[in-house]
């Protein structure tokens, strides 16, 4: 049975991500990619779909011992997890090798004190789960093959196979060092290098202290930062410089219910705050790189922006349903692909402006045809920015006009106004004037209720929105604005759970609500971040701090975030680690710190 989603760590090569529980069990892996199908889907349904476990032996009618100690060595992405057992202490160590070559997972295992009896257990289901190798040894290696995949298993120890599924037995004392090597490749190719673990684990460290180094925060909370740093530095495939949402799919924002979804693509929206918070804390290679995808992706077709890509820019995401899948904790569908792609979601284009605009101003290396981008986008927005959409939550329900849409879409007309009265591109400066004055009247006139002081949802409705935080963060109007002020009280009191957090808006339980589906879900994590961050901007910089330093205490051991957190059941829920969530961590700590909150 899968771990709860906090009980998972995170490790990774910057091109896929392994998922491993307190327990010492890899529930999820996909290879090569992010969005390959998984040959260790355990955590989507049970052992039979896929595990490798490494741990302390134990009779087999009781659970796994869960490890008594676990953590990141130091600022890297490399796990160390400890179990003390009667007949002494063990560690393992995981990790993933930036990649030079096949990618491989490897564990080594160290005995700390005693000798104590281990147990490797490694099933490998391929199409997340459904199909069973050919495992079989070449030239003395163990390989798992079908169809196009091959599967390679390395290790010094004896392995022997036993009803489908590949043992290791063994005994570590004080001073032994054995390791576990998993590694990928076509099937149609020669076998992939023998591993050398204790050299690729000295040069993981060495890459991980050198990539912090160039981290220019130095604040309060630089613990969490750099932690959330690392995630998304993980969460990016270094090929082309695309930002995976999360590195899973299908784990529900509504525990047994149906709000799965797959979030192993590109949002156009994630990854443009994202290249934000990794050049307001020195991080330029990334933020140009990102760039570089965004202008490959969006190509000569800027009209027919989608909301998100495949990692390499894939346009066609298309969702399908694993019915042989269970689901994590019975929260079926389990969905790969992602049918929100192609929504129209006029906020985008603000997100993507602005990004650029930020690359622009802090003096990324010029880009002509970023400007261009720019420029094509506005052109687009002028046509079709009073248009009803899905808006940031990619509702499925009807299309309506999305208050935050709009505000985005006068974003997108500001910056690339600044840009053209920078000097650095041509365009219609005074009908865009107009333009920016028209949707700003639009948007007051339209999406602001004056008997309650507070902007709403959409256009007509009385339902508020969490995504309407960003009013002020944007510039849209000034944080002492009386508007804005109403606004944040009154999200305050309408989308407050009872631990303080905040919901994206009101959901209907068993009936559909304005998303179109059934059921409920968390409080929304980077909500609750945006909402930090207006108190400090309206001045109530006390009551921001407390409220961060309360998400901060949501994270799991290891620093980690899932996209929600259920306010009933006090757990992590949605896919996981979530860039989302992990983005607005580092913006209000930013913010927290410009402001005073801590002294600085």
């Amino acid at each position: 049975m899968a771990g709860r989603i906090e009980d998972y760590a995170l490790i990774g090569d910057m091109q896929t991500a392994a998922l491993v529980c307190r327990d010492g069990t890899v529930d999820w892996l996909c290879l090569p990619r992010f969005d390959s199908h998984a040959i260790f889907a355990g955590l989507l349904g049970t052992e039979e779909h896929g595990f490798w476990r490494l741990g302390p032996a134990h009779a087999s009618d009781t659970p796994p011992p869960r490890a008594a100690r676990r953590t990141y060595r130091g600022d890297s992405l490399i796990l160390e997890s400890e179990w003390d057992t009667p007949r002494g202490t063990v560690r393992v160590t995981d990790f993933m090798p930036p990649r030079d070559g096949a990618p491989q997972l490897i564990r080594i295992v160290e005995g700390v004190t005693g000798r104590v009896p281990m147990r490797s257990t490694l099933r490998m289901r391929f199409s997340y789960g459904r199909v069973v190798p050919w495992v079989h040894k070449h030239d003395g290696r163990t390989v798992a093959v079908a169809g196009p995949d091959s599967v390679w298993f390395d290790t010094d120890c004896e392995t022997y196979g036993k009803s489908l599924t590949t043992y290791a037995d063994f005994t570590v004392a004080p001073g032994d060092r054995i390791a576990f090597t998993v590694s990928w490749q076509p099937s149609h190719k020669e076998p992939p290098a023998l591993p050398e673990p204790e050299q690729s684990l000295e040069a993981t460290e060495e890459f991980w202290r050198e990539w912090v180094e160039h981290c220019t925060y130095h604040g309060p909370y630089r613990e969490a930062v750099i932690r959330s740093l690392i995630t998304l530095k993980a969460l990016t495939y270094a090929p082309t410089g695309g930002i995976v949402a999360a590195p899973t799919t299908s784990l529900p924002e509504d525990i047994g219910g149906v709000r799965n979804w797959d979030y192993r693509y590109t949002w156009l929206r994630d990854a443009a705050i994202t290249l934000s918070s990794l050049l307001r804390t020195g991080y330029r290679e990334e933020a140009r790189a990102w760039r570089e995808w965004l202008l490959r992706a969006v190509a000569g077709d800027p009209e027919n922006l989608q909301i998100m890509y495949g990692i390499a820019g894939e346009r066609e995401l298309g969702e399908a349903e694993l019915d042989w899948l269970p689901g994590y904790e019975n929260s079926a569908p389990v969905r790969v692909g992602n049918g929100a792609a192609h929504q129209l979601q006029l906020d985008v284009y603000g997100e993507v402006t602005e990004a650029l605009h930020l690359g622009h101003m802090t003096g990324l290396a010029r880009n002509d045809y970023a400007s261009l981008l720019q420029l094509k986008l506005i052109r687009y927005l002028e046509q079709h920015w009073d248009e009803p959409d899905e808006g940031i939550w990619e509702v499925r329900g009807p299309r309506r006009h999305f208050v935050h849409s709009k505000v985005m879409a006068w974003v997108a007309v500001d910056r690339t106004i600044k840009l053209i009265e920078s000097g650095d591109a041509d365009g219609p400066l005074e009908r865009w004037r107009e333009l920016r004055d028209d949707i700003h009247r639009d948007v007051c006139e339209k999406g602001y209720d004056k008997e309650r002081n507070t902007f709403t949802q959409s256009y007509g409705s009385k339902e508020l929105d969490a995504s309407l935080l960003l009013i002020p963060q944007m510039g849209f109007l000034p944080p002492d604005d009386k508007r804005v002020i109403g606004t944040i009280e009154a999200i305050q009191r309408e989308l407050s759970t009872s631990d303080g957090f905040i919901l994206r808006y009101p959901t209907q339980g068993d009936h559909e609500g304005v998303d179109g589906l059934p059921g409920d879900e968390g409080a929304f994590l980077a909500c609750s971040f945006w909402m930090a961050d207006d108190l400090a901007m309206i001045g109530r910089v006390d009551e921001a701090r407390k409220l961060f330093e309360k998400l901060l205490s949501l994270r799991n051991d290891l620093g980690l975030l899932a996209e929600e957190w259920d306010p009933r059941l006090q757990r992590q829920v949605g896919n996981f680690p979530q860039a989302f969530s992990h983005v607005p961590l580092i913006d209000t700590a930013l913010r927290l710190t410009a402001s005073g909150a801590y002294g600085g």
